[in-house]
């Protein structure tokens, strides 16, 4: 009772899913990926060794419907399940069983499958599939503008409750220790299509970087502002001057270490980047 999409970025070299149901925590079960190996969704009655021997498969080097074939061939309940690969090289399959619950279905191309059962209709999957091909940006980017397309058409003809994003790219993970560039659940929520962009906005910003040419110098009127709100959060004790001095630099060293913003800016060089400064007057001005 979910709609889908597995993708891969051949220019970057990462895989992701992005999945949206009438269902609590469905990131917890659907979205499988492995970072040169693919991405698995597996859902309907979702049999999650798909995604465990699936991706063991895949990492042989395995194509797509080797493996989906391998996987449904085996299992006695297939036609009730759903799932859709990408492979190390882009290939893709998507597979829904005959007893899965109408409206079900899914197409793949070229670096992509979608796949959904309990939809409004079939204008869901197709909705996805055009906002894929048309947005342009990266993996992120694209995998969620297709899931809110594919939202908005309809969905889960049942309702809303959880979405997730998970996309692997290999040393993409923090600190580049694993390979989970992005991984984020909405596991109960009204609208959580909507919830789940809030959190990839907030992930590109505190781990985004900006151009040189896009920083904000702590100098002038940008200064004066961001004094203010220090003054107002208790991290400067002084009022506002427009002076970058030494007891509004520790202020702003507080106040941005504490939002987690440390690799967004230099207190001791006298920089911000432009997002966070616009984002944390959004927040904390008034």
């Amino acid at each position: 009772m979910t709609f889908s999409i597995v993708a891969y970025d051949l220019k970057d070299e990462a895989w992701g899913v992005a999945v949206a149901s009438k269902f609590p925590a469905v990131g917890a079960v659907v979205p499988w990926a492995q970072a040169d190996a693919g991405a698995i969704a597996t859902q309907a009655f979702a049999n999650v060794s798909y995604g465990i021997q699936g991706l063991e498969w895949l990492r042989q080097g395995m194509n797509a419907e080797t493996v989906l074939s391998r996987l449904t061939n085996s299992d006695s309940g297939r036609e009730t399940r759903q799932v859709g690969i990408v492979d190390r090289s882009g290939r893709a399959a998507t597979f829904t069983g005959k007893e899965c619950m109408t409206w079900a279905g899914g197409l793949s191309g070229a670096g992509y499958a979608i796949q959904g059962n309990l939809l409004a209709g079939p204008d869901v999957i197709y909705s996805m599939e055009s906002a894929f091909l048309r947005t342009d940006g990266d993996l992120p980017t694209r995998l969620y503008a297709a899931l809110m397309a594919g939202d908005r058409a309809g969905g889960d003809r049942r309702g809303r409750q959880s979405a997730a994003i998970l996309i692997v790219k290999a040393q993409a993970g923090y600190g580049g220790y694993t390979d989970r560039m992005l991984d984020y659940r909405v596991d109960d929520d009204p609208d959580p299509v909507v919830k789940l962009g809030e959190l990839i906005y907030l992930h590109r910003l505190y781990f985004g970087k900006s151009p040189e040419h896009e920083r904000i110098p702590l100098a002038g009127a940008p200064l004066f502002e961001l004094q203010k709100v220090m003054a107002r959060l208790g991290y400067l004790q002084s009022p506002p001057s427009g002076l970058y001095d030494k007891a509004t630099r520790e202020a702003f060293r507080a106040f941005t270490g504490n939002e987690n913003f440390e690799e967004r800016c230099d207190p001791d060089a006298g920089w911000i980047d432009a997002p966070v400064y616009d984002y944390l007057l959004r927040k904390f001005g008034k």
